[in-house]
């Protein structure tokens, strides 16, 4: 979870180019990917991540806002999460959150 909601970074100011699926290596497991599919009218969805359920995305400026649910332990928890997009072309996406910066790349 932290992986993937970790950081964005953008050089397009285009919300269209950010849609697609970007995946990173699963920490541990570099053989296997796990991301996000951002589709056309804010729509999105988890690739490869039972426990992290996206639902939407929005691009205000250099903002990713990613909202959904986590799931674990029983509970059920609803969570809107507001990434830095750092860097944005046709391959790549680097998103930062706090100190960290996650670099996914276009499926």
């Amino acid at each position: 979870m932290c992986g993937l909601i970790s950081a964005i970074a953008l050089t397009a100011c285009d919300g269209s180019g950010i849609e697609g699926g970007w995946v990173e290596p699963v920490p541990g497991m570099e053989d296997q990917v796990q991301g996000i599919n951002l589709e056309a009218g804010g729509k999105a969805s988890s690739i490869n991540m039972a426990t992290l359920q996206f639902e939407s995305w929005q691009k205000q400026g250099d903002r990713l806002i990613l909202s959904g649910k986590s799931i674990g332990n029983g509970t059920t928890i609803p969570f809107t999460d507001t990434l830095v997009i750092e860097r944005l072309s046709d391959n790549e996406l680097w998103l930062k959150r706090g100190g960290a910066t996650t670099k996914y790349h276009k499926r």
